[in-house]
């Protein structure tokens, strides 16, 4: 936890995607799926492709988990997860809405300072229609767990390793 260890951190988690593309809104499909069901203290958000409109979310955020479509290669329903350092540099062939949501954290106050991953799930097919396809649909439910391990492991607090007299112990701060 940034900051303070007795503040609880602000955890967002933003579907990425256009949702009338098919596997594109494989984001706002398991933003939705989440919201059933939400992590405590984690505030669940559908941003579509208007990652702009977001950017009060993002400067509340101490951390985000965005989830968007992304071509690298993989076979259909693939689950990557990656930092923006690693978009920023071109180590990673994202898709647009990585590249806008990076683009849209240059328009915070340099104060702020999210720290930010984002899960990637390989398309199928990106066309007109409401559903995802078949691949892309079994790996929601997977989405839906890492996004559950991650911000539960943001919301622990840190551990400080401390000697004391030669004997080290562990401590949370």
């Amino acid at each position: 936890m940034r900051g303070s260890a007795r503040k609880r951190p602000h955890i967002l988690v933003a579907g990425l995607g256009n949702v009338l593309l098919q596997d594109d809104g494989v984001g706002i499909h398991v933003v939705r799926a989440l919201q059933q069901d939400a992590p405590p203290g984690v505030c669940v958000a559908e941003v579509g492709t208007a990652v702009l409109d977001a950017l009060h979310l993002f400067e509340w955020a101490d951390y985000i988990l965005a989830i968007d479509a992304m071509q690298a290669g993989g076979t259909p329903g693939a689950i990557y997860r990656f930092g923006t350092h690693q978009v920023q540099q071109g180590g990673i062939q994202t898709s647009l809405h990585e590249l806008s949501l990076v683009s849209a954290l240059r328009f915070i106050p340099e104060a702020v300072n999210p720290e930010i991953t984002i899960i990637g799930v390989e398309p199928e097919c990106i066309d007109y229609n409401l559903e995802l396809s078949p691949s892309v649909a079994r790996a929601v439910p997977f989405v839906v767990q890492a996004i559950r391990e991650i911000t539960m492991a943001w919301q622990l607090p840190a551990v400080r390793v401390a000697t004391v007299k030669g004997t080290h112990y562990v401590r949370t701060r």
